[in-house]
C-alpha cells in the first residue's frame, strides 16, 4: 500500500476518532492485543469472493443515492407537498432541507458556537495564570454560571431549584439504598415535571417577563443536565460507601488511571462539594449535548491528571479535519436529498418500495449526522480545553450488523453511562439480561422524549435483541466451521431489517409510514423482488463488515462492536 493510501486509511480509521481505541497509544495489556491478533483470520480482501462484492457495491450504492434523490427532488410528483419546508441554500444554487428543528438550531447558531469556543478557551488561557487558579474546576464554576445566565436568563432559577434538590438528596440522605432510589425517582420525575409544567409561571413579574436568555427553552438541554446530576449523586454515594468499609491493605492511587479506571477514581470525599458539583453540571463545552462525562472522570481530569490525548495537537487537528468533512457531507445531503421534508409531510405516494426505503435509510443517516456533528464539535472544544470525554459515534451507522454493537457504537458515552449506573447495578448480563435491557431502553426512551412511539421503539429494540442473543449462545460452538461466517450473515440480514424497522418507527417514517412500506414490499411482485434483492445486498454488506472487524483485530484494536 502506498504512503498516500496509508495516510487516507489513517484519516478515516477508528483510531483517529478516539485515542483510546488506538493500541499504540493506550495502556491496554499487550497480551490482550496479541490475543486479538492471533484470533483474527487471514485477510480476504484480495479473494475472488470479495472482488465480486466490490462489483456489487459499485453498482448498488450509486443506485441507492439515485433512488433517494428521485424520491425527494424537484422531479418527483410529490415535490409540491414538501416544497414549503425548503430554504435557500448555498451549494450550486440549490434549495436546502433545513426542516429538522434540532439540527436547524445547531446550523443557524454555528457561528455563535465557534465564537463561544474561542472566548472560553482564550479566557482560560488568560485568567488561569493571571488569577493563580489552582484547580481547573474553579474556572469552570465561574464561567459556567455566567454562560448559564446568558443562555437561559431568569430560567436559571428553575434549573437551580432542580439541581439543588438533587444535591441535597445525595448529600443528606445517609441510608445508601434510600439515597439511590430517591435519586432515581426524583430524576425521572423531573422529566415528567418539565414535560407537563416546565413553563410554569412564578407570579412575579420580574421572573415571568424577564430576560429568558439566548435559549429560552431551557428544558431542551435539561436531559443532559439530569445525567450529570445522577452521576454526581451515585458517584458520591458509592465513594462514601467504599470509605465506610475497613480495608487496611487497600491503597488508593490517583496516578495514571485509564479511561475505565477514571469512572471509579478514588477521589477524596471532600471533592464531592457544591463548587465541584456546579462546575461539573455547568461545564460549558459539554453542557448543551455532551458527550457525557461522569463526575469522577471530570474531577480526575480537571484537578489531578489530564489525558495525554489533549496534549497531542496533531491528532486534535486531524480530529477537526474529520469534523469538517462530516459537516460538508451533511450539507451535501441536505442540498441534494430532501428526505427530511419528505418524511415530515409523508409525501411518498406513488413511490416504489425501493424509493421509500431509501427515504427512510437516508433519514436515518441524517439523524446520525445531525447528532454526530454537534457531538464532535463539543468534544473538539473539550479537547482544546484539556478534557477528553468519550467519543460518541465510533463507526458509521451503515457499518453495523449487530443490534447490541449498534447501540454501543451509537451514543457511546450514554451507553457507558447506562451500563455503569443502571445495567450493572441491576445485575448486568446475568439471569435477568432481557429484563435489565428492557429497563435500560425504557429509561433511554423516556429520557429522549415522553412519547408512546419512543417507548415502542425502546421495547422493539429489546424484542429484537432476543433472537441475536439466543442465536449467539447456540451457534458460537460452530465458529470454526467454514459455513459459520455465512450463517452469521443470514442472522445479520435479519438483524439489520429489524433495526431498520425499529428506527423507522421511532425516528423517521413513524408507525403509519413504516406499515405502508411493509405493505408495499409484500403486496406486489416488484416489492417481493425488492425485498429479496435487498436481502442479498445486505448479506454481501455484512460479509464486508465482518472483514472490517477482522481487520481491526489484526491491528489489536478492541472496539467491542
Amino acid at each position: 500500500m502506498s504512503l498516500a493510501l496509508k495516510e487516507l486509511r489513517n484519516f478515516f480509521s477508528l483510531s483517529t476518532l478516539d485515542t483510546r481505541l488506538d493500541p499504540n497509544l493506550t495502556n491496554n495489556n499487550n497480551k490482550k492485543q496479541q490475543y486479538l491478533k492471533n484470533s483474527s483470520t487471514k485477510s480476504k480482501w484480495s479473494t475472488i469472493e470479495f472482488k465480486i462484492y466490490y462489483v456489487v457495491f459499485a453498482i448498488v450504492v450509486p443506485l441507492m443515492f439515485k433512488a433517494a434523490m428521485e424520491a425527494s427532488n424537484e422531479t418527483n410528483p410529490n415535490y409540491p407537498k414538501f416544497q414549503h419546508l425548503l430554504s435557500n441554500g448555498w451549494l450550486f444554487g440549490r434549495k436546502v432541507d433545513n426542516s429538522d428543528q434540532q439540527y436547524r438550531f445547531f446550523r443557524d447558531n454555528f457561528p455563535l458556537l465557534i465564537l463561544l469556543i474561542v472566548i472560553h478557551v482564550g479566557l482560560r488561557k488568560i485568567f488561569t495564570p493571571l488569577l493563580g487558579i489552582t484547580k481547573r474546576s474553579y474556572f469552570d464554576f465561574g464561567f459556567g454560571i455566567i454562560f448559564l445566565i446568558g443562555a437561559h436568563g431568569v430560567n436559571v432559577t428553575k434549573i437551580s431549584m432542580l439541581i439543588g434538590i438533587n444535591y441535597m438528596i445525595g448529600k443528606y440522605i445517609k441510608n445508601r439504598k434510600v439515597a439511590i432510589w430517591t435519586t432515581w425517582i426524583y430524576g425521572v420525575s423531573t422529566l415528567f415535571f418539565n414535560e407537563w409544567y416546565g413553563n410554569f409561571k412564578y407570579g412575579i413579574p420580574f421572573l415571568d417577563s424577564g430576560f429568558k436568555g439566548i435559549i429560552a427553552r431551557w428544558d431542551v438541554f435539561y436531559n443532559f443536565t439530569l445525567l450529570r446530576m445522577i452521576s454526581f449523586n451515585l458517584d458520591y454515594i458509592e465513594r462514601e460507601h467504599q470509605l465506610s468499609i475497613p480495608d487496611e491493605t487497600k491503597k488508593d492511587s490517583l496516578l495514571n488511571l485509564t479511561d475505565r479506571e477514571r469512572l471509579n477514581a478514588p477521589l477524596p470525599i471532600n471533592d464531592y462539594n457544591i463548587v465541584n458539583y456546579l462546575a461539573y453540571i455547568f461545564y460549558t463545552p459539554l453542557f448543551i449535548a455532551g458527550p457525557i462525562l461522569t463526575f469522577n472522570d471530570y474531577i480526575y481530569q480537571s484537578n489531578y491528571q489530564q489525558s495525554s490525548s489533549v496534549k497531542d495537537y496533531k491528532r486534535i487537528f486531524m480530529y477537526f479535519l474529520r469534523f469538517i468533512f462530516c459537516l460538508l457531507t451533511m450539507e451535501f445531503i441536505l442540498h441534494f436529498m430532501y428526505v427530511v421534508a419528505v418524511s415530515k409531510t409523508k409525501a411518498w405516494d406513488g413511490d416504489s418500495p425501493f424509493q421509500i426505503s431509501m427515504v427512510g435509510m437516508f433519514n436515518l443517516n441524517v439523524i446520525w449526522l445531525k447528532l454526530l456533528i454537534p457531538w464532535r464539535l463539543f468534544r473538539f472544544w473539550s479537547l482544546l480545553d484539556g478534557i477528553d470525554p468519550p467519543e460518541n459515534m465510533i463507526r458509521c451507522m451503515d457499518n453495523n450488523f449487530s443490534a447490541l454493537a449498534f447501540w454501543r457504537a451509537w451514543h457511546r458515552s450514554f451507553n457507558r453511562w447506562v451500563i455503569k449506573y443502571i445495567y450493572i447495578p441491576m445485575g448486568g448480563g446475568g439471569n435477568y439480561r432481557i429484563l435489565n435491557s428492557l429497563l435500560v431502553f425504557s429509561f433511554v426512551a423516556i429520557w429522549h422524549d415522553i412519547e408512546l412511539r419512543l417507548l415502542m421503539w425502546g421495547w422493539l429494540i429489546v424484542l429484537f435483541l432476543i433472537p441475536e442473543i439466543s442465536a449467539s449462545l447456540f451457534f458460537r460452538k460452530y465458529n470454526q466451521q467454514w459455513w459459520f461466517r455465512y450463517l452469521c450473515s443470514v442472522g445479520a440480514v435479519i438483524n439489520i431489517w429489524m433495526m431498520m424497522i425499529a428506527n423507522l418507527v421511532g425516528f423517521c417514517l413513524g408507525k403509519d409510514g413504516t406499515l405502508q412500506l411493509i405493505k408495499e414490499i409484500f403486496k406486489t411482485l416488484s416489492g417481493i423482488s425488492f425485498f429479496v434483492t435487498s436481502s442479498i445486498c445486505l448479506f454481501i454488506a455484512s460479509q464486508v463488515m465482518f472483514e472490517l472487524r477482522e481487520g481491526e483485530k489484526r491491528t489489536g484494536i478492541d472496539v467491542r462492536c
